[in-house]
């Protein structure tokens, strides 16, 4: 599993979009979600989920995933969380 060195964060805060800020864990506390959005109660459970299935499909551990939600679609936001994590890989 890899972990991310630095916060990093991907995205905007508009329509149809997310703003992804992913922060670093100490070693073993896994992954944590903070999730802000107008449909969490309708698709709450379901972007909470489709968040750390993301992170755990690239390798991801100990780290901790913020999204501002504004309505985005999954891809979008499966995209904004993977390029959230390479950037705070980057040296």
């Amino acid at each position: 599993m890899k972990t991310i060195q630095k916060e990093a964060t991907v995205g905007f805060e508009e329509k149809n979009d997310a703003l992804v800020t992913v922060s670093p864990l100490t070693a073993g506390q896994g992954i944590t979600v903070e999730l802000v959005s107008s449909v969490k109660r309708q698709y709450g459970q379901h972007l909470e989920d489709l968040i750390v299935a993301t992170v755990n499909e690239v390798g991801y551990t100990d780290v901790h995933v913020k999204v501002i939600d504004k309505g985005a679609w999954d891809y979008a936001l499966k995209a904004r969380i993977v390029a959230a994590l390479y950037r705070g890989n980057a040296a």
